[in-house]
């Protein structure tokens, strides 16, 4: 059994409960290994094991926290299957989307320092969008109609996935439009991704896509940085996230997770994967990696209101401001798939309304596994994910490398997670 047993003292409702039991691992493993869960999350322990032993996942990493600190952290098998290497808490995820939350905060930082302005035309910084072209559909010959865009994009539609941008992953149009013209896909991390055309006018409609990305080119532009020094020195060594970045060392090599594929009979198939380490730009909406550690180390900086072990990376304010919904009357759209090997079609909150704020989908009712309305969450595309709720203040993440994106056994064992973290802090 992999679960991690090393027991930790955890506090609740007040009262310092202190359970320990180390099994039989070196000392340089069991500093690596998770503090495990009380009898309180027994529940949680019991779905993820069953997650690995019915081959849901090959591993996976689940790690909660209050604002009193973490109050769950478990790991169950394997990081690398062809070694056999456990999955411990500094085990290294490639995090896709859920980097677009260091990117929102970079440029929140830059906000409160009055660099930038949440309704500034984009081009103020960034004079490649000053004359945005929007796709109209395409020729009898295939060729694609494009025309002017009669609205400028403004810093608030890049942060809030309202600017006409758009992933292909999520849109049979640009997914067309890659293979007629053969412009890379914003993954490549090639500059000529940001050629793409927007799909709708800015400001009509919510559309997931590379805003983000946008965003990350508007951070270095400002601060006359790049991303990855830019989270480095702003975010990720004042958390003490020593383990995140976009250029991943040697060191750090060895210790990532093992990325598979969902075959067609259910299975698990192994196969290699890597964001480009030779980037011509650092992507913003998805190019991050990160261990649960130091992603949880975020994450309950955002829970405190921008500050973690006397550190303050945004002012509360901010935080909140970035909790709130942002696009008013428009609403948070289900994103279609286009790319089925890549992603099924995604919608947290089927029949509920949500709203997005900056930069994270809002749900607008309880939700099915017990966070409060006006939580705020997000995930990744290898199956990654996170929620945080800021009235029973509470967050929690889970961890794997899966494709396709909201794998149903995956978000299985999300919604268990979930569940069982309430269930235990009740």
């Amino acid at each position: 059994m992999n679960q991690i047993t090393r027991r930790t003292m955890l506090q609740r409702g007040g009262m310092l409960g202190a359970i320990l039991a180390l099994d039989t691992v070196s000392p340089a493993l069991a500093k690596r290994m998770p503090a495990g869960s009380s009898v309180q999350f027994k529940a949680i322990d019991a779905a993820l094991q069953a997650g690995v032993s019915n081959d849901d996942v090959a591993g996976v990493i689940a790690v909660a926290a209050t604002r009193k600190g973490m109050v769950y952290e478990g790991a169950f098998g394997k990081a690398n299957v062809a070694t056999g290497a456990p999955m411990t808490l500094d085990t290294v995820f490639w995090l896709l989307s859920m980097t677009k939350a260091f990117t929102a905060t970079a440029c929140m930082q830059l906000v409160e320092r009055g660099r930038l302005h949440l309704d500034d035309d984009a081009s103020k910084y960034l004079p490649e969008l000053a004359s945005p072209q929007i796709l109209d559909g395409f020729a009898e010959d295939g060729t694609p109609r494009l025309r002017p865009a009669k609205r400028a994009i403004k810093f608030r539609h890049l942060l809030t996935h309202t600017s006409g941008c758009t992933y292909s992953i999520w849109s049979e149009a640009l997914t067309r439009y890659e293979k007629v013209t053969g412009m890379p896909d914003i993954a490549t991390c090639r500059n000529a991704a940001f050629t793409a055309p927007l799909e709708f006018e800015p400001g009509e409609r919510w559309e997931y896509g590379i805003s983000m990305d946008w965003v990350g080119k508007l951070v270095e532009a400002v601060s006359d940085q790049s991303l990855e020094i830019y989270f480095r020195e702003n975010i990720f060594a004042p958390l003490g996230m020593k383990d995140s970045g976009f250029l991943i060392g040697t060191e750090q090599k060895r210790r990532v997770a093992s990325f598979h594929s969902r075959r067609a009979d259910g299975g698990l198939e192994p196969a290699p994967f890597e964001m480009p380490q030779r980037p011509e730009f650092f992507m913003g909406g998805g190019g991050a990696f990160s261990t649960p550690r130091d992603y949880m180390a975020f994450l309950q900086a955002l829970l405190n209101g921008g500050t973690l072990h006397g550190e303050r990376i945004l002012h509360p304010e901010t935080v909140a401001m970035m909790m709130q919904n942002q696009i008013g009357e428009l609403n948070v759209q289900e994103m279609h798939s286009a790319q089925p090997s890549y992603s099924r079609s995604f919608d947290q909150f089927p029949g509920q309304p949500h709203k997005w704020g900056l930069s994270f989908d809002i749900n607008m009712q309880a939700g099915p596994n017990g966070r409060s309305a006006g939580s705020i969450s997000w995930a990744g595309l290898l199956n990654c994910y996170f929620w945080l709720d800021p009235v029973k203040h509470v967050t929690g993440a889970l961890f794997t490398q899966v494709l396709p994106f909201y794998d149903e056994r995956v978000v299985a064992l999300y919604g268990a997670f979930e569940r069982g973290l309430y269930a235990g802090l009740a």
